[in-house]
This record gives structure tokens, C-alpha cells and sequence, in this order.
């Protein structure tokens, strides 16, 4: 199935994910997951997480591992959505995640109307479709994102987002071979 994926750290620690073979999903190496983690982490008191394309799940799952209380997590591809279920599965803690196969900007309204907030969001699309800017704005605009909100953007190397989006400052970019990773905070975060 394409490269080994693990949860590297935390409760779920060690298991191993399933991956969707393919171009659909790219899924986050262990060493870049491993990194991103511990950049924004590495560990959690609590709080939400969405991963908005979450491909095979392993980063909402690896946030949930570390101490985030839930993660929900949006995909719309069918295939891709079976390997999420099966991963979560693996977790044993299916009650700690909510799952949505619909788009990335239906589901933005979605949790408008549910009036849901997150602590966390992972931005992780597939590399042809860079919306992450405009997306940001509109979890923004939406008022989905806590005050103390992190964002993490990951992108093909070449890509580089705006230093300020909306209320958001990036505080911290990394290359990982052709991936990069971008963390943005509140301006005003103290």
C-alpha cells in the first residue's frame, strides 16, 4: 500500500495507517508529520482539530493522539474515505472523531450553521488545488477559527503563501524535501 504511515507519537502511538495507493491522496510522510507536530505540539490539553482534506486521516488522527480532545475530518473522495474509516477504526477511539465526505468549502459552511470552532486546522490539500488562502479568510470570515487557532498549511515547496492572511501571521515556514510547511497564528496571539 504505498509508503508505511504510523502514529508516531502519543495514545495511538505505533499503529500503523493505511494509505490510498494512487494520485488521489499524498499522504504526509512520517518524518514531515513528525516535524509539523512538533512545531505546533507536540502535545495537547485538549481542543478540536480539522483536517480539511484529510486524505487518509493521519494527521487528524496523529492530533487526536496527542491530546486533542476530537478532530473532524472532511474528505471528499469515496476511496479515500473508506481508508479514513479503517484508520480510525484502528484507533479504537472512533467517538473522538467525526467524519465528512463532502467538499472542503461545503463543509466550511457546515460547521457555520453547527456553529463549530477549532482550536487547530491542517491544511493539507492536494497540490493542484492551492484555495489554502482563500480558505483560511473564509474559516475566518465564518468565525470557525478560536482565538488561539494554529493553522498548518502544507504545500509543494514552490508554493509560498502570504505572510499575513486575514488575522493570521506566519510565524514559522519549513522545507522538507518537496514539501513545505507553513504555521500561522493569530496577529495579536500573546
Amino acid at each position: 500500500m504505498g509508503e508505511k504511515m504510523r502514529v508516531i507519537s502519543g495514545e495511538f502511538k505505533g499503529r500503523r495507517l493505511k494509505a490510498l495507493d494512487g494520485d488521489n491522496t499524498r499522504p504526509t510522510t512520517d518524518k514531515v508529520k513528525e516535524s509539523i507536530f512538533n512545531m505546533i505540539g507536540p502535545y495537547f490539553d485538549g481542543g478540536v482539530a480539522l483536517d480539511l482534506f484529510a486524505g487518509s486521516g493521519g494527521l487528524g488522527i496523529e492530533a487526536v493522539s496527542r491530546g486533542m480532545d476530537r478532530a473532524v475530518l472532511v474528505e471528499r473522495n469515496f476511496q479515500a474515505m473508506k481508508i479514513v474509516k479503517e484508520n480510525i477504526a484502528l484507533t479504537k477511539a472512533e467517538e473522538k472523531f467525526t467524519l465528512l465526505k463532502m467538499d472542503a468549502n461545503k463543509a466550511l459552511s457546515t460547521f457555520q450553521e453547527n456553529r463549530e470552532t477549532f482550536d487547530l486546522v491542517l491544511l493539507d490539500p492536494p497540490y493542484a488545488k492551492q484555495e489554502i488562502e482563500a480558505q483560511i479568510l473564509k474559516m475566518q470570515d465564518l468565525g470557525l477559527l478560536t482565538e488561539e487557532a494554529i493553522i498548518m498549511a502544507e504545500t509543494d515547496k514552490g508554493v509560498e503563501l502570504s505572510e499575513v492572511i486575514g488575522d493570521f501571521i506566519q510565524f514559522r515556514r519549513q522545507v522538507y524535501g518537496i514539501t513545505a510547511v507553513t504555521l500561522y497564528e493569530r496577529k495579536f496571539a500573546e
